[in-house]
């Protein structure tokens, strides 16, 4: 559901998914020397398989695969691990996962639409996003209920905390915007426009710089949050659908383009564009910045990108359709 626009596969336009298109399996697997960074697992959400994968990540292989249902899209996890947040769509639900028994653990009816997701990084809040009623949401995940909502800009997809917490921003795709969120008081307390339909969203270790993908102006807005202006765009490839940072590098999804674009966040300037599995969109850097994940719809695949020679070197196949729009490693 949710699209960043119409594509060629599902049209996913709206909370319920058209009827599957038929993604022939790669049977890939892992292939290069075994990974050994900072996150063991990846868990990627398949949308049209209605199930969450579990890869892990030193021997690239899919260890598990999770029944979920409602088309789940958008996935966070815990500051511990220990749990995996998840957003299903069509049935309107915040879905939460033990990471370690690998079973679902409990459901909570949200919106009418929820897409993004963030964590609190103290644990202690779950933001989700809202599509349909332009809403953010705080839910408290031990109670498993609301706790807090304020109204955003149109359709808001990707959400992103400061690693201090304090700072929530919402990639306001229909209103060509991001929203930024006071987390205390839970009040919208500015906004700032960006390039034309943002997507997924992602701010920098430092908490001073936010980064848009713009899936029709086929740009990068980097948007500076203490200011609140946009100081640099970066062109990039067709339908840019998320950002991933890594180092002095970022990684941008380009789900039409089939490809991954590079760039330097000081100079932003394009390093490289590197060819991955059809229509990628869900991309995580690893917490030590030796790779970058990246979930491929078309291919069913999760693929690792090596942050310094910049070639693909690993591909796994998961689920039907994976999505993985969030933060999926752990």
């Amino acid at each position: 559901m949710l699209s960043a626009s119409v594509r060629r596969r599902p049209c996913i336009t709206g909370p319920r998914l058209a009827v599957p298109f038929f993604v022939s399996a790669l049977a890939l697997l892992g292939v290069g020397a075994s990974y050994a960074g900072d996150a063991r697992e990846a868990f990627v959400t398949n949308q049209t398989g209605d199930s969450l994968s579990i890869v892990d990540l030193a021997t690239f292989a899919a260890v598990a695969e999770i029944k979920i249902g409602g088309k789940p899209a958008g996935i966070a996890l815990s500051p511990d691990g220990k749990r995996a947040y998840l957003t299903s769509p069509e049935s309107k639900e915040l879905v939460v996962v033990d990471a370690e028994k690998r079973s679902v653990l409990s459901r909570l009816t949200v919106g009418a639409g929820p897409l993004g997701i963030a964590v609190a990084p103290d644990g202690r809040q779950v933001f989700v996003a809202d599509w349909y009623v332009h809403k953010l949401f705080a839910v408290d995940p031990m109670a498993m209920k609301v706790v807090g909502e304020v109204e955003v800009g149109q359709s808001p997809s990707g959400v992103a905390v400061t690693p201090d917490g304090r700072l929530i921003v919402t990639a306001d795709r229909d209103s060509n915007e991001i929203s930024l969120i006071d987390a205390k008081t839970f009040e919208r307390i500015g906004q700032v426009p960006v390039g034309e339909r943002p997507f997924g969203v992602a701010i920098d270790r430092e908490g001073k710089r936010a980064y848009t993908a713009n899936v029709k102006s086929d740009d990068v807005s980097v948007i500076d949050l203490a200011s609140r202006q946009v100081v640099g765009t970066v062109k990039v490839e067709h339908t840019p659908y998320d950002v991933a940072l890594a180092g002095n590098l970022a990684f941008v999804a380009n789900q039409h383009a089939g490809s991954v674009s590079v760039f330097d966040v000081t100079t932003l300037k394009i390093v490289k564009t590197i060819e991955v599995g059809g229509y990628p969109e869900g991309i995580e850097a690893d917490p030590d910045g030796q790779a970058v994940y990246v979930a491929c719809w078309d291919a069913d695949t999760l693929e690792r990108i090596d942050t310094a020679t910049l070639e693909v070197t690993g591909r796994v196949t998961v689920g039907s359709g994976p999505r993985a729009f969030g933060q999926f490693l752990r």
